[in-house]
């Protein structure tokens, strides 16, 4: 049997794409000197907004996409703020505005969320993502496909299995570990 050779991105295909993101004009993410960003079409492992324009595309094809807020990091919510006792951080902690915080939400997950202001007793975060809110421009050029493998498409990643198969727990699992 031979097997048949991708050339469009459709769902289950691992694609290999560079790109640069700008924001307010300002470009704040590039795959530029780390090599192509891969992933699983269709599994939500990038934003929907740009996945769903990536469908249809072939190997050496550019794309500007638009992506709205709503189809990206969602829009800004002005009651995503939390305050938080300062008893409730370590005794030796930096607090300072701007400065990021990783925290964990009810079931568990890691978020990441912002020092806004800091009181007497309390701390106040905003717990929106930093481009919540924002118009996302993507320069895409997709470089590569290839089929994902059955391991690959049961995990939903690149890698395949789980944690255990990789043999490292250092990243959490939440990067690639193949």
């Amino acid at each position: 049997m031979v097997e048949r050779t991708p050339d469009i991105v459709v769902q289950d295909m691992v694609v290999s794409l560079e790109y640069s993101l700008t924001v307010d004009d300002q470009i704040i993410d590039s795959s530029d000197g780390y090599g192509p960003l891969q992933f699983i079409q269709g599994h939500r492992n990038i934003i929907p907004g740009l996945e769903k324009e990536l469908f249809g595309m072939q190997i050496g094809e550019t794309r500007e996409v638009v992506v709205q807020p709503a189809d990206g990091y969602g829009d800004y919510d002005a009651s995503a703020f939390v305050d938080i006792p300062k008893e409730q951080f370590p005794a030796n902690f930096d607090f300072g505005i701007g400065k990021t915080i990783r925290l964990s939400d009810p079931q568990g997950r890691l978020i990441n969320a912002n020092i806004t202001e800091i009181g007497e007793s309390d701390v106040k975060l905003d717990l929106n993502h930093p481009l919540a809110g924002k118009e996302l421009y993507f320069k895409a050029t997709v470089v590569d496909l290839r089929m994902a493998t059955d391991d690959e498409l049961a995990a939903g990643r690149l890698g395949g299995g789980g944690c255990a198969s990789c043999g490292s727990n250092s990243d959490g699992c939440g990067g690639g570990c193949g």
